[in-house]
């Protein structure tokens, strides 16, 4: 922390110093002696200073407009500009909650007017006006957010959230505010409670109506899923998930791997055949209202249209095992769907790691000629160029049946692809 002072102190004119205030989320980790994320300043100088220091204005529509500065030492500064010092008062109410509407001096000395250093102390979320939360409704889920790292609303904040609809306020807010939050919490100790907290208070429904339509869709037939309904599943799925590994990634997989159960007929309930499929097919459209990065798309994609094979692991032929390995390689999910079947139905997958490896060994490994497999036809435009056969030496551990687009790229032939297979299994099985 002292480093980072003494860097502020020297980026900023001393004459400025006492014009130049630590603030947000930056003094809450100060106080709670943790490592600070983010620098957060409000500064009381003249904007043409703050561009001649090299901070860009960046403009918002839904939050304040802030200053931007970045260097490779202090990483992100953004400084919100107030117009005297007698501002910041105004400053910190406008915030969300008193733990993060403290300020600092460059020289440490704490100016806490709204007593969020005693709620800090308690773990309490308290806003710091009454109309906090109808100023900026996306600072419901940073608080549910928060709530997954232990913190608790206080009583006066829950009861504003129960007495109205906000439906409406939050059905203008960028859906990527909402998302962030999401994915935050996700990476948090305790992440279910980010959406059972939505549930309890029925908001968000219109940005993640899954969620709310989860309860009212079983589980499974009773003797598989004793616990009933699909929020209830998914909840201990997610929470038996944030048990095995801190990935973000890996627990938004495991939260929404039947994503497809929402597309069964209620007729056939309790039953939801082909639901891997249902939800490799909603996946992307899902993610993509959220405006989720594609690398999530292709995860829950992949998890929701494999998990159900991986989930009768024991029971597969070698081959398919294999082409199971491969399958999650090519989505980035290979480390973490034994995972997901531990969480979803307390399974294993024994030797998971000799699946990967082998599903890995190209063609030179496996000791196989891939010129002896061709009969001439095997490129798709029936030409055998120099960049073709070179490629014949590089068939690497990608699921081999997917077809590769583009005019005169290189699929090997059905015999091949069997022949590698075989030789994978045979390497498979020496364990």
């Amino acid at each position: 922390m002292d480093n980072i002072i003494a860097k502020l102190k020297d980026l900023f004119p001393e004459p400025l110093h006492n014009r130049i205030f630590l603030v947000g989320g930056m003094v809450r980790d100060i106080l709670l002696g943790v490592e600070c994320q983010d620098i957060d300043l409000a500064a009381a100088i003249p904007p043409q200073d703050l561009a001649a220091l090299g901070f860009r204005l960046v403009e918002s529509k839904s939050t304040p407009n802030i200053y931007f500065w970045f260097s490779q030492e202090l990483g992100k500064v953004e400084v919100t500009w107030l117009p005297t010092k007698d501002e910041l008062l105004n400053d910190l109410k406008r915030r969300d909650f008193t733990i993060n509407a403290m300020a600092m001096t460059l020289d440490l000395v704490l100016y806490d007017p709204l007593e969020g250093a005693a709620d800090l102390k308690q773990r309490v979320l308290r806003t710091c006006s009454a109309t906090s939360l109808r100023d900026d409704p996306a600072r419901i889920f940073r608080a549910f957010r928060f709530e997954c790292d232990g913190w608790r609303l206080d009583r006066d904040a829950e009861s504003s959230l129960s007495e109205r609809d906000w439906s409406g306020d939050l059905k203008r807010q960028p859906i990527e505010r909402f998302s962030q939050e999401m994915l935050k919490a996700l990476a948090k100790p305790d992440p279910s409670r980010f959406f059972r907290r939505m549930l309890q208070f029925r908001i968000g429904e219109g940005l993640l109506p899954e969620i709310f339509k989860m309860p009212e869709v079983p589980a499974g037939p009773q003797q598989h899923h004793p616990e009933g309904d699909l929020f209830t599943h998914s909840m201990q799925v997610l929470e038996r998930m944030s048990l095995s590994t801190p990935d973000p990634t890996a627990r938004f997989c495991a939260l929404f791997h039947d994503l497809g159960k929402l597309s069964t007929p209620k007729e056939l309930y309790p039953k939801h055949h082909g639901h891997d499929y249902e939800g490799s097919v909603a996946a992307p459209a899902f993610c993509k209202r959220l405006r989720l990065p594609s690398a999530l798309q292709r995860a829950l994609q992949a998890t929701s249209k494999l998990h159900n094979t991986a989930n009768r692991w024991h029971e597969l032929r070698d081959s398919t095992k294999i082409q199971l390995a491969l399958d999650a390689q090519k989505a980035g999910i290979a480390p973490f769907l034994p995972l997901v079947v531990a969480a979803d139905c307390g399974g294993t997958m024994p030797n998971w790691e000799s699946a990967l490896r082998v599903a890995g060994l190209n063609s030179a490994q496996l000791g196989i000629d891939p010129e002896a497999y061709q009969d001439g036809k095997d490129f798709k435009d029936g030409k055998d160029s120099t960049e073709d056969r070179n490629r014949k030496d590089d068939i690497d551990s990608q699921d081999e049946r997917d077809s590769r687009g583009g005019q005169g790229t290189y699929k090997p032939s059905d015999k091949l692809q069997q022949v590698i297979m075989q030789r994978r299994v045979a390497e498979f099985r020496k364990g």
